[in-house]
């Protein structure tokens, strides 16, 4: 039975930046994989483009590190404000003894699927694009995929079928586990300017506490200086999204965030729902959920698409041994608990705190809040060690520790 085993791929289902890591880093083991994708091209997501440096290390395995850092900025420092200006600014040169590219890297992630897509069309793996999944079984032998194609269904055959198609997974649908968790009253609106922000002494990556209207700050990469500066703010959830998006309140939006004479020219504004939830499992049998099939979150602290790298690297370093026999299946529940846990105790709560963080309204609980975070950030050793947690390194270290 190993032998017919081996011979039968892996399933990916979603070619987002999950799904393609984790074909990229099972091609790399040598072990067949078939990726398919609804959509008729790599789907495009403008929402994530900050990179953690756990995650930048990730991808030098596969290959495609050097030419994304290539693509991004460089954000080495970044900022807590209030109204009234900073009121810290964290030095990631502190956490340069444990990690070799101590900065944020803001870069779009739909520029990152690209690069592991023509790597694994280089290792001769395929994207099957206009590939929908509808269902799947299972026994003890692998996993019978229905996919609907371009010429009709089609039965895929696989010895591990890999949910990575996004927070509402049909995979997940398949697999019965509960999506569990909460969705937040308001949605985030999201407009990019070319307006350079930085002469008002902003650094690329800013959070703005406001007990209205809180704010974060993301410089992004584009065409000539001085790049975009995506502004995210919270929206009124009872206005509909065209409202939303009508030209005089965004600008209302970006005037009362820093007020100026003239009107800001906005590049690009988009609205979405933000989602605390995480999979009851994330394995029934031979069927594993990654990335926003197993979770998602607010992007306050640039947690959902990191943790989602780090899950795929380490579903794979899994798979792969199991796969070719070296280790057994129940190697599959350790991922689990380690990236189900990571992402509760770390993703889940710390995403949160954020959000609570530059939405308090009680004057004095902000105030005490804030000054906590100026006293950190003066003491060396703690600034440190919230950089480590920021950063995402303490959670992958810990994650590392659950047998």
């Amino acid at each position: 039975m190993a032998g017919f085993m081996a011979q039968m791929p892996v399933i990916v289902v979603g070619a987002g930046p999950a799904g393609l890591t984790v074909a990229l880093s099972l091609t790399l083991q040598d072990v067949p994989v078939i990726v398919v994708e609804s959509e008729p091209e790599l789907p495009r997501d403008l929402r994530a483009g900050s990179f953690h440096p756990p995650s930048v290390e990730m991808l030098g395995p596969l290959g495609v590190a050097e030419d994304f850092l290539a693509l991004g900025i460089k954000v080495p420092r970044w900022q807590i404000r209030d109204r009234q200006g900073v009121v810290v600014e964290w030095d990631l040169g502190l956490i340069a003894d444990a990690t070799p590219y101590p900065f944020r890297l803001h870069v779009e992630q739909y520029k990152l699927t690209p690069l592991l897509h023509r790597r694994l069309q280089s290792l001769g793996v395929e994207v099957r694009f206009r590939h929908t999944y509808l269902d799947a079984s299972q026994d003890a032998n692998g996993v019978s995929a229905l996919i609907e194609t371009p010429g009709g269904t089609e039965r895929l055959s696989g010895s591990y079928l890999v949910g990575a198609d996004g927070g509402r997974s049909a995979v997940r649908h398949t697999m019965d586990v509960a999506f569990e968790g909460f969705t937040w009253p308001e949605r985030f609106l999201v407009a990019s300017t070319a307006y350079d922000l930085a002469p008002h002494g902003f650094t690329p990556n800013a959070y703005v506490t406001d007990p209205v209207e809180w704010a974060a700050i993301f410089k992004m990469p584009h065409e000539g200086p001085p790049g975009l500066w995506r502004i995210l703010v919270p929206s009124n959830p009872e206005m509909s999204d065209e409202a939303l998006l009508e030209p005089d309140y965004v600008e209302a939006h970006l005037q009362r965030f820093l007020p100026r004479p003239e009107r800001y020219e906005v590049a690009y504004k988009s609205t979405y729902k933000v989602h605390q939830r995480v999979a009851s499992d994330f394995r029934v049998g031979r069927m594993l959920l990654v990335g926003d099939a197993a979770h998602v979150n607010n992007p306050l602290g640039a947690f959902g698409l990191n943790g989602a790298l780090h899950a795929a690297v380490n579903l794979a370093e899994k798979l792969g041994p199991v796969w070719r026999g070296e280790a057994d299946k129940s190697l599959l529940d350790r991922y689990v608990r380690q990236r189900r846990q990571a992402n509760i105790e770390f993703v889940q709560a710390q995403s949160i705190r954020n959000k609570e963080l530059l939405q308090e309204r009680d004057p004095a609980v902000r105030a005490q809040r804030l000054d906590e975070l100026r006293r950190t950030g003066a003491d060396r050793k703690l600034a440190r060690e919230f950089l480590l947690r920021s950063s995402m390194i303490a959670s992958v270290r810990r994650a590392a520790e659950i047998v």
